[in-house]
């Protein structure tokens, strides 16, 4: 296999950080290889502040696997990264979007197996023009450009303990009634169904879909919407051949004994989403972007300019988000050698 295409997210956080101390624990942590996508001197510089004797070596990607149990492979990016340890500058948004950019030319290109991107700082990235909402979107932007196929990104994270999808992202609670559709849900709903299948192994995916409203609207006195939109959605679903159920109230949806009875829940909105997978695995949790052509993981947190420089910084999520990453890329391959055969 490829090796994985890690990003550098934001120069000024903790991804720097996290890439250094994943690389010189790699043994230990079990990772698989990848490089780095970054500012070779910027990422020497780190290491200098962290008092970590990490090797780094510029190579191409073709190179990485061969350097990878003697150096950090890095891949340089055009950009000259002057930011410092929680102190985004100039440089930021430049040098981040450089590197995601990489990372999904090299995927499509078939010289990395997957992308697995280190968080980026939004604000950043919005006061340097960035037009995406933030990184699933802009994945979906440079696909769509590069292979000229409209795409529809789906969110979802997953942990051992619990897998969730917002089926609307990043809005405030007063757009979501006129955002939500019935037809929303249903290609949330499909396009989750099939990658649990072909990535995850799942023949079979069971889909557990929340309710908008308290009690999923209690039979219409608080609230129509689940009738109108969430359940037509589910019986679409259904009719599909998929093990979807629902609408299900969210508050007895995320308990042990029900987490027991579906494989990914569907909720309304990004809160109720991820407020239980935060609560249940908030330090290994993973992002996947699913819909994509090419397999992308990040881990579940944020920049954390405050621990950036420290060697604070708790390295589990970019470890899990790694894992996963090689996991799935094997499992889309055999799918299409088997589909190819």
């Amino acid at each position: 296999m490829q090796p994985l295409a890690l990003t550098l997210g934001e120069p000024a956080g903790i991804g720097p950080d996290l890439a250094l101390a994943v690389w010189q624990r790699r043994a230990e942590l079990g990772v698989p290889t990848f490089y780095l996508l970054a500012d070779p001197d910027h990422l020497r510089s780190r290491a200098r502040r962290l008092g970590l004797d990490v090797p780094i070596k510029t190579v191409t990607p073709r190179a990485a696997t061969a350097t990878f149990a003697s150096a950090l492979p890095v891949v340089a990016i055009d950009v000259a990264v002057s930011a410092e340890p929680g102190r985004p500058d100039r440089s930021s948004a430049p040098a981040a979007v450089a590197s995601i950019r990489r990372a999904v030319a090299d995927a499509l290109a078939g010289t990395a197996a997957a992308v697995v991107t280190n968080p980026v700082a939004k604000n950043v990235l919005y006061n340097w023009g960035f037009a995406e909402p933030g990184h699933t979107e802009f994945l979906a932007k440079l696909v769509e450009e590069a292979t000229g196929e409209a795409l529809r990104p789906v969110m979802m994270l997953w942990s051992p303990e619990l897998a969730v999808v917002p089926v609307t992202i990043h809005l405030p609670l007063r757009q979501i009634f006129t955002q939500l559709t019935t037809e929303l849900i249903i290609d949330t709903g499909r396009i989750v169904a099939r990658d649990l299948a072909r990535r995850f192994g799942l023949a079979h995916p069971r889909l557990a879909i929340a309710g908008l409203n308290p009690h999923a609207g209690e039979e219409g006195t608080l609230g129509e919407e689940d009738g109108a939109i969430v359940a037509p959605a589910v019986a679409r679903l259904a009719a599909d051949g998929i093990d979807a159920r629902g609408p299900l109230p969210a508050d007895s949806l995320f308990h042990d004994q029900a987490r027991a009875t579906y494989d990914v829940a569907l909720c309304m909105y990004h809160d109720q989403a991820l407020i239980p997978i935060k609560t249940l695995a908030f330090d290994h949790a993973v992002n996947v972007t699913l819909g994509l052509p090419l397999v992308r993981t990040s881990p579940d947190h944020g920049t954390a300019f405050d621990i950036a420089g420290t060697g604070r910084a708790d390295p589990a999520s970019l470890v899990a988000a790694l894992r996963l990453a090689a996991r799935l890329a094997m499992a889309e391959s055999a799918a299409s050698s088997l589909a190819a055969s």
